[in-house]
């Protein structure tokens, strides 16, 4: 046996390098965020369009009769005793902010890539993608104990420094898991990302409640959001009873805890422990339907990824 080649493989599983997302340049050419219908898969069939250019504040200038009440410019109006409006002007190029969750309960999987590498993938072709649609990128990592933005910027540089913090961004393995949380991501991304970005979350939205939705919702009356639902398998369905062995570098990723451990590391599970697995299944279950609720009702693109998915067909 070559355990050199065996290696390799393994860490292909485990980990995305920069040349990995630097290759996928090619296949997101084919992939079109402007004009393309995306469905949920097996979601319902939302259905959602990506919106045109967005629109950047230019200046603040006396009310006119006909002008929108809800560009009223309320501190300027406070500050001059004057009713102001805001005026915008539509962007040549649209913002695209792409939020990838790098917590330790993604370096998680039982077949296919860890769902932090899927996440990674997932990403990389959207940057692409929207680089050769001459759109501005930029994005938001955020692991176990950071949460760190990139401003959006123009060209090919800008998709390789969002790359490269991806793929040197360390996964938070020895913090304490609740130092970062959804709801503590999302405030922060209503913060950057500016008005009429079009803004990807990809995660497998642990801790989602109901602060994380009005987050989103507020996010969602200003921007095109979409959300990429990052699951594994075995969160999605129940196995047969026996014995089975995953790789996983949080090894109390069933437990729902969150706690980690720092090396990867084959990990065997006793399916005959049905108890612990349908808590599982049924925390998997409720996080699912909210979500589901929650594009219905905002009217958002939703779409789901499976460690074991193409990202490539995922995307088109």
């Amino acid at each position: 046996m070559n355990f050199g080649k065996q290696a390799s493989a393994t860490s292909e599983l485990v980990s995305v390098s920069l040349k990995t997302l630097v290759d996928l340049a090619r296949p997101a050419a084919g992939l079109n965020l402007k004009h393309s219908t995306i469905r949920a898969g097996q979601s319902g069939g939302y259905v959602s369009r990506f919106k045109g250019r967005g629109m950047e504040f230019e200046e603040a200038r006396v009310y006119q009769p006909g002008d929108d009440i809800r560009s009223i410019d309320w501190r300027v109006t406070a500050r001059t005793g004057e009713t102001h409006t805001k005026v915008f002007r539509e962007e040549r190029e649209r913002p695209v902010f792409i939020s990838v969750d790098n917590r330790p309960a993604m370096h998680f999987a039982t077949r296919g890539v860890f769902k932090s590498v899927l996440a990674a993938k997932l990403a990389g072709l959207l940057a692409w993608a929207a680089q050769h649609h001459g759109d501005r990128i930029g994005g938001q990592i955020f692991t176990g104990s950071v949460c760190r933005e990139l401003k959006p910027q123009n060209g090919k540089h800008a998709v390789l420094r969002f790359l490269n913090a991806i793929s040197n961004q360390d996964d938070g393995n020895h913090a304490d898991p609740a130092a970062i949380t959804l709801e503590h991501v999302l405030a922060r991304l209503m913060q950057h990302a500016r008005p009429g970005s079009l803004v990807y979350i990809i995660s497998d939205f642990r801790g989602i409640n109901d602060q994380v939705e009005t987050h989103l919702a507020k996010l969602a009356r200003h921007c095109q959001v979409v959300l990429i639902f990052v699951y594994d398998p075995l969160e999605s369905r129940l196995p047969d009873k026996g014995r089975y062995r995953f790789i996983a570098r949080d090894a109390a990723s069933l437990s729902g805890t969150g706690a980690a451990t720092d090396d990867v590391r084959d990990v065997v599970i006793d399916t005959g422990d049905r108890q612990r697995l349908l808590k599982y299944h049924q925390h998997f279950s409720e996080r699912l339907h909210q979500l589901e609720q929650i594009a219905k009702k905002m009217g958002l693109v939703f779409i789901q990824c499976s460690t074991t998915d193409d990202p490539i067909q995922r995307l088109r």
